[in-house]
């Protein structure tokens, strides 16, 4: 099998990762662009670190992502990429004509050590961004931090745009993280069934999944328009939904705007769901609509039809901070067991967080973050303590494999399904289809595994 020399003994590593739980900076900047409308994200670096950041992004939502780069060559990548960048700009305006260049910056041009506040100056004084457009930028080395905090990073530089006026608009801001479109179309139907008026971003829904019209557009009709990025800075308060992806723009809006802000867990799962309705009821200052009880009662009806399937069963997790803190809240709400958890975003306050939520379960839980937390010390963990079920990214489809686990994929990338950018996993009809997709791993398994005597048409 691909992953057989696997040790069970497991050894300290101080500077190798192997398989890492993460990706790089550059790619979750480019995501968060991607949900302004009418932008452009630009990759300050190299041609083939584009190249890659594009691609991952590709293969995972299953559609073109348009990017743009600095091109370095050995020149820019020794004395700088100054005259790089101020060229890109200006030719990106006059070719593309976007509403906005999102920049982020590569390994390269870190290393150098590239003053984007000082470059994107130059270029405004220099007349290289017309009347009406701008440009963002945030600093996102590959060689720290991951997907995640490059995510983060490029939210907050939006949130640098929001302008206080000192008149409220009645409005809250909803910075949802990074989930899938499906996610933030699922979020926007809840605040308007509450009867919140809300400014989000990003907002990637309708921009990576769309409908096949036939037509090309360079910018796609979704993401949050500049007026609303504008407007974020006379929000009656901010929802930041994950401490890792989102709470730095909404303290940075509390800080420059006075929008005061609350960060809670993403709403992945029930208890995750009903705070952050709470939370709208309150703001709304109205009751929770039929419609959503409805929905919640659902959810609750299928934790008890089929919890007999859920108890007790051992899950590995790999993934975001944000996500497996909302996840493993879920599962140990329905009776299941998280052991084995890694992330490679770096943060000691994520193995703190999923301690205290599984405190009281008859074991201790393996927990670890950072560069260290990699995929090879998961399958370590695994292969001495054996789970029932795997839930994580494509990456883990060759540990599944090898220790012949049922696999959900869930979470980023997922680079060999279809569908995530489609169907939402947060609220609670997001709560459903990911429980069908608990499930129906769980007895697909028990199918292929029942000796004939216990082999069952009805479940």
């Amino acid at each position: 099998m691909l992953l057989r020399h696997t040790p069970k003994e497991i050894s300290e590593r101080g500077a190798l990762t192997i398989n890492p739980a993460k990706t790089c900076q550059p790619i979750g900047a480019m995501y968060a662009a991607l949900g302004i409308h009418g932008c452009l994200p630009h990759s300050h670096g190299s041609q083939g670190c584009c190249a890659y950041h594009r691609s991952t992004l590709t293969r995972h939502y299953k559609e073109p992502i348009s990017a743009s780069t600095s091109s370095f060559t050995e020149g820019s990548s020794v004395f700088g990429g100054q005259a790089n960048l101020l060229q890109a700009i200006e030719n990106i305006f006059a070719v593309y004509e976007p509403e906005v260049v999102a920049v982020h910056t590569t390994c390269l041009s870190e290393t150098i050590g590239d003053d984007l506040t000082q470059i994107v100056d130059k270029a405004d004084k220099g007349g290289k961004i017309p009347k009406g457009r701008k440009v963002i930028f945030a600093n996102t080395p590959s060689y720290v931090g991951s997907h995640v905090t490059g995510f983060s990073n490029m939210v907050k530089g939006m949130a640098m745009l929001a302008e206080h006026t000192g008149k409220r608009n009645g409005k809250v801001n909803i910075i949802p993280g990074w989930v899938e479109p499906a996610d933030m179309e699922e979020i926007k139907r809840l605040c308007a069934l509450i009867g919140v008026e809300i400014i989000m971003f990003p907002d990637t829904s309708g921009v990576l999944n769309g409908p096949l019209s036939g037509e090309f557009k360079m910018f796609p009709e979704g993401g949050t328009t500049m007026d609303d990025l504008r407007a974020a800075g006379d929000s009656m308060g901010t929802l930041a939904l994950g401490e890792w992806c989102s709470a730095d723009a909404a303290r940075f809006l509390d800080t420059n705007c006075k929008v005061p802000c609350r960060v809670l867990e993403m709403p992945f799962g029930l208890k995750a769901t009903d705070r952050f309705v709470d939370a709208l009821r309150i703001i709304a200052g109205a009751g929770v609509p039929e419609e959503i009880n409805h929905e919640r009662g659902q959810l609750v009806d299928m934790i008890s039809d089929m919890h007999q399937y859920f108890y007790h069963r051992s899950v590995a997790l790999a993934g975001d901070p944000d996500q497996l803190i909302a996840l493993t809240e879920f599962l140990v709400s329905i009776d299941m067991w998280p052991r084995h958890l890694v992330t490679g975003t770096p943060g000691r306050a994520f193995e703190e967080k999923i301690r205290e939520l599984t405190t009281g379960l008859p074991y201790e839980v393996n927990v670890k973050s950072g560069a260290a937390a990699d995929m090879f010390l998961l399958h370590q963990w695994i292969k001495n303590d054996p789970v029932d079920l795997l839930i994580g990214n494509t990456y883990l489809k060759y540990i599944a494999r090898d220790e012949d686990i049922p696999l959900v994929r869930w979470g980023f990338p997922i680079l060999d399904r279809v569908g995530h950018q489609y169907f939402p996993t947060v609220g609670y009809k997001g709560g459903l289809r990911l429980l069908e997709k608990i499930l129906n791993v769980i007895l697909d398994r028990k199918d292929r595994d029942d000796p004939e005597q216990t082999f069952e048409l009805v479940m």
